[in-house]
Order: C-alpha cells, then structure tokens, then sequence
C-alpha cells in the first residue's frame, strides 16, 4: 500500500471515528500532495514514493518551526497542538536512520566517492542523497560528513 492510499484509508477511518486532528492533519497533507503532483506535472499525476515523503516531510519541519515560535512565545496550548500535528504526520515518514546507521552509511560513502578533504563535501552529499532518501534530515547529514572529513 503505498503512501497516499494509506493517507485516503486513515482519512476515511477518522471520518468515521470523528478524530477532528486527524481529519484535519491528513486532509492538509492530501491537499499538499495533489499541489505537489500539480506543480509535477497535472493534476492526475502520481507522486512517487519518494516525493510523497518529501512533501510530508515538508509539512512535518513547519510544524516542528511552529512549536518552537509558540514555545518562545509563551503559547503552551498552540505548542500542544501543533506537536499532535506532528505525530500524526511522522507516523507516515520512514523510519529514520540512527546515529550509528548514519555514521556508517557516511563512512561508506566517503570511501566510494573517495574524499579526503572539505572541499569534496559536495560529491559526498550528492552520492549520500541517494542512499539514505529522506531517512535522515538534511542538516544532520550535513553536519556527520563535516565532522567526519576533518
């Protein structure tokens, strides 16, 4: 079952249950994958897998942005919501990677690519893009092959 049917399942199920989160979480997220599939191509177009996740992912880092501002600005009950938000939308994300698994994959990749210094950073980035698909959040990525190609 891929993504977006599971997405059309869970909204039927919250429908019937009358989760009103849920409903809301998951007919925003259908929403921004039909805009997605129409910015692809048409509106009959057919996400793959790999750009649903990222659309999700998309939406799951505005509401981690979200409670961090209503956290800053005192707004405790705004914060609770929003992370509601956010679990509901992790639960459709891939699991993601460990820090172990992550320093692994890093360390493979910089022997393939055969980069010794900083200043190849950016072949190993590209090659790593591939391999961990949105498993492992691009800034976090980042940072391991910094730290590894010093």
């Amino acid at each position: 079952m891929s993504i977006q049917e599971r997405i059309d399942s869970d909204l039927k199920d919250a429908m019937r249950a009358k989760d009103m989160t849920k409903l809301g979480v998951l007919r925003m997220l259908k929403s921004a994958l039909k805009y997605a599939a129409i910015a692809k191509s048409d509106a009959e177009a057919q996400l793959s897998e790999a750009e649903a996740a990222q659309v999700i992912r998309k939406q799951a880092k505005q509401r981690q942005d979200s409670i961090e501002s209503f956290e800053k600005g005192g707004r405790a009950e705004l914060a609770k919501k929003e992370k509601e938000e956010l679990s509901i939308l992790n639960a459709y994300l891939p699991q993601a990677m460990s820090a172990d698994e992550l320093a692994k994959v890093v360390r493979e990749t910089i022997g393939e690519v055969g980069a010794t210094a900083k200043t190849q950073m950016g072949a190993v980035m590209k090659a790593l893009q591939a391999k961990v698909a949105g498993r492992v959040d691009g800034k976090a990525l980042s940072t391991e092959v910094q730290k590894q190609l010093q």
